[in-house]
């Protein structure tokens, strides 16, 4: 039987050793692709420098709602870097409110921009956050190629995105116990529009709670979706990879 191909699209490997160690943990783990995200210019440059070290591995580059007031200085110029297929993660977080909300909303806005003059896939990042995160989006426009990561909202909100023409990307949350909510939208979450990630080094799977995440067990994830949905775990990985390989454009 052929082994399933797993694509994590959302991930954040440090450079050098211990990121080069993920990627070949991954790859025996049936991960083929991963993408490596950026949430402030010193992690962006980061995530290019282990793409460029890898095949089947591509990078983003943004600014996390946490780190908003920094500002987007030298963010715009990692897009040009060809490595780079997606402008985030950036979005709103209101749980912590680290940087002050009106700011959030502000370099929220501007990555939208920049995912529209760029051509690019945007990684978003929200948190409690839901209706600002959709007023900013009616107001920039939505970029053809969108992705609300890790995605913590209910039937509700996953067809609010779903209507804007956005992809879903499940985590490890949704082998969360007190989960049902998320697992409700990936029920609803047709097939080509749905991916999966690990967001390592968080939010590890059940049964590895606690400990530090990784790219290798994004197939936890995907079962757990296959599972929700009822389909087998081979088809949630073909579809899911396709629809990784179409939002981000990977080639190779």
């Amino acid at each position: 039987m052929i082994r399933p191909m797993w694509t994590d699209t959302h991930c954040h490997l440090p450079a050098g050793a211990e990121g080069d160690e993920a990627v070949v943990e991954a790859r025996a783990a049936g991960v083929e692709r991963l993408v490596t995200v950026g949430t402030d210019r010193e992690s962006s440059q980061d995530a290019i420098e282990v793409a460029r070290g890898h095949s089947g591995v591509w990078a983003t580059a943004g600014l996390h709602p946490h780190d908003a007031s920094q500002g987007l200085g030298g963010i715009a110029d990692l897009l040009d870097a060809p490595e780079v297929v997606a402008v985030g993660e950036c979005g709103l977080d209101y749980h912590y409110d680290h940087s002050p909300r009106p700011r959030q909303r502000e370099m929220f806005a501007a990555q939208v921009g920049l995912a529209h003059q760029r051509d690019l896939a945007l990684v978003i990042h929200t948190r409690e956050a839901w209706d600002d995160t959709f007023a900013v989006l009616a107001s920039e426009g939505v970029p053809s190629r969108t992705v609300f990561h890790c995605f913590t909202g209910g039937p509700q909100e996953a067809d609010r995105a779903l209507e804007l023409g956005a992809v879903l990307s499940f985590s490890g949350i949704v082998t969360f116990r007190g989960a049902e909510d998320v697992r409700s939208a990936a029920v609803r979450c047709p097939l080509e529009r749905l991916v999966v990630e690990t967001d390592s080094p968080y939010l590890a799977p059940a049964p590895h709670r606690g400990k530090p995440n990784r790219p290798a067990w994004v197939p936890v994830v995907g079962a757990a979706v296959a599972a929700a949905k009822g389909v087998p775990v081979e088809t949630v990985a073909e579809m899911a990879t396709a629809t990784a390989g179409r939002l981000f454009r990977l080639v190779g």
